[in-house]
């Protein structure tokens, strides 16, 4: 009889201990990270001539929603302070102009964890979404700006050090277009650009 009953506590003492650990995974992540903006050329000329933004450090942050262990729904912003350069062949980037850049999208996130009981051990994941870009161009007392669709893509790995604490690297690739008709009044766009940010951060959880 004591038997039975200690083997009935044994069950409901495990049965108990499968919805908290299911609690103790966060929510919710918020990652903070720093990391380098490799910005695509917007235009290009003749005789390997080139326009675009010269490579910079990038801030941002992430916000990401879990759904399920394996889903969720994540949200970026980043900025970048850079130099608008014209490339020519055996001189290098000649600077235009001050340029700033400012990426935003949200989109879903594909984790895949391979984590102890604890939530420690790595995390690959995969994201796609949707946002934009907005560069604004300095010249002097001079000001332009213009706001493109971007769809982004990309992945990283987290290593978890605990279930609410862990180390990110991350790469990115934001594909956008530049279009000259909202910025300078010319009825053309640039060509589609790809501006990958490589980045590290840490992925804080609630």
């Amino acid at each position: 009889m004591n038997n039975s009953v200690r083997s009935l506590a044994f069950v409901a003492l495990a049965l108990t201990a499968i919805p908290g650990a299911a609690q103790e995974r966060p929510a919710a992540r918020l990652t903070p990270y720093v990391g380098f903006l490799a910005a695509g050329s917007i235009a290009d000329g003749p005789f390997g001539f080139e326009i675009g933004n010269a490579g910079a450090p990038l801030y941002g942050v992430q916000l990401g929603i879990n759904l399920t262990p394996n889903l969720a729904v994540v949200g970026n912003i980043g900025y970048s302070d850079s130099e608008l350069q014209a490339g020519l062949p055996f001189i290098g980037g000649i600077g235009l102009a001050d340029s700033r850049m400012l990426l935003f999208d949200g989109g879903l996130q594909l984790r895949f964890p391979a984590v102890t009981g604890a939530g420690t051990g790595f995390v690959p994941y995969v994201e796609g979404g949707v946002g934009g870009i907005n560069h604004e161009i300095t010249v002097g007392p001079l000001r332009t700006q213009s706001t493109n669709v971007a769809f982004t893509v990309g992945g990283g790995v987290d290593l978890q050090l605990a279930s609410a604490f862990g180390l990110r690297v991350m790469a990115k690739d934001h594909m956008s277009r530049f279009d000259y008709g909202e910025a300078i009044g010319v009825a053309n766009e640039g060509r589609r650009a790809h501006n990958w940010v490589l980045g590290l951060g840490l992925n804080l959880g609630w």
